[in-house]
């Protein structure tokens, strides 16, 4: 692993506890729920009642917790960090899913889930091409991908970036083509990119893929 990964997933942690640490647990996981909900609802995507949904990349709040008709997977390199350091992870809580310490790199490759999220993630994997191989690949023949990305609107900015670890959190500087031609290399067809935030470096889509 890289070293900069490797600061930005400290940094991650430590930002998980700065953000929480003045958050009533109960409250935040309501307020996390209700927010998945609307997301998920604002995608306009149905999912079939008998699918397997993995969530790569969930952190301690991620949108498993909205899948509890489903079976679930979800995956993160600091699940075990989360919960012996985060009040509000309790795995316990979610009986209804499968909880693995996994980096997305780390994915098997069998095609097993039919619907992959990959949320609030993508932008801070360690190797990105390979994470898009191991996410596409754990999908099965005609399932969907979902993605967000944090996208340059500046070519400039994105090199900038790159050159000098400007967003500690985001190993990966790209724009909206490049993750879509990431994607598309991996063979997954790239059938909506839904802007959900701008702003004036990044903009804030969801990738929604079809595994051919």
């Amino acid at each position: 692993m890289s070293l900069r990964w490797k600061i930005a997933q400290s940094a991650e942690l430590k930002w998980w506890q700065n953000y929480l640490k003045k958050k009533p647990e109960s409250d935040y996981r309501i307020w996390k729920k209700t927010y998945w909900t609307s997301f998920f609802e604002s995608l306009d995507l149905s999912i079939e009642k008998d699918a397997s949904i993995l969530d790569a990349g969930c952190g301690p709040a991620g949108i498993f917790m909205i899948f509890d008709d489903y079976k679930v997977t979800a995956i993160d390199p600091l699940l075990d960090e989360y919960e012996a350091k985060l009040p509000h992870f309790d795995k316990n809580m979610y009986p209804f899913v499968d909880f693995k310490t996994l980096s997305l790199e780390e994915l098997p490759d069998a095609p097993q889930y039919d619907w992959v999220f990959c949320l609030n993630a993508i932008n801070h994997v360690d190797d990105l091409e390979k994470s898009f191989q191991k996410l596409v690949a754990a999908t099965k023949p005609g399932g969907k991908l979902v993605v967000s990305i944090d996208a340059h609107n500046h070519s400039f900015l994105k090199h900038i970036f790159r050159a000098i670890p400007g967003d500690i959190l985001h190993p990966h500087q790209h724009g909206l083509k490049d993750y879509e031609e990431m994607l598309a290399r991996q063979g997954c067809k790239v059938e909506a990119s839904i802007l959900k935030d701008e702003a004036f470096i990044f903009n804030y889509y969801v990738l929604v893929g079809r595994k051919l």
